[in-house]
């Protein structure tokens, strides 16, 4: 049977192709879904203009697309994790982690769009690939750095700052009971 697609079909079609389906497919898929319709002249023409509108948008999401890789395209972004005194990490820094570093920076990437063949396990600087779209593509630097963790010369006893909180709280009710 044949018929005229009004979507893309994936491993079938694209927009505006007239393919040859067996019969069930059409009528129990295709048709009821509305991914295709009978090829006549006036659904022809319905398709063309419909084709016309999805040619514009796919052209416009192209665009937007294209000016966020720009957008991100060679930036720096740095990242603190623990490590030995080799430079291994405790853990790992994966995609997510990186799409979070640039949403920090006000660069909004979807952790799909971040290419690593690998997670990243040592400190070091790394050039990350971005994959937005088929053909739109941008590189990040990224620097692995070791978390500074406060010495144990400089840090005050955790019982000392909470005692300190909680004195100015009490005095003032002190203060309040004599008046």
């Amino acid at each position: 049977m044949k018929v005229l697609l009004r979507r893309n079909v994936p491993k079938l079609g694209t927009i505006g192709d007239i393919v040859e389906v067996k019969a069930g497919h059409a009528r129990n898929y295709l048709l009821p879904q509305r991914l295709a319709v009978q090829p006549t002249k006036a659904n022809l023409r319905q398709v063309e203009i419909d084709k016309q509108r999805y040619l514009e948008e796919l052209a416009r999401q192209r665009a937007e697309t294209e000016a966020r890789a720009k957008l991100v395209d060679g930036k720096e972004i740095t990242i603190a994790a623990r490590a030995n005194e080799e430079g291994h990490l405790y853990g790992s820094i994966g995609p997510a982690q990186i799409a979070a570093a640039l949403a920090e920076q006000g660069l909004f990437v979807a952790a799909e769009n971040v290419v690593l063949d690998e997670p990243i396990r040592k400190l070091d600087k790394y050039d990350i690939p971005l994959r937005f779209a088929e053909g739109i593509e941008a590189k990040i630097s990224l620097w692995v750095l070791p978390v500074r963790e406060p010495t144990a010369e400089g840090a005050a006893p955790p019982e000392a700052g909470a005692a300190e909180a909680e004195s100015p709280a009490t005095e003032p009710a002190d203060d309040e009971q004599e008046a």
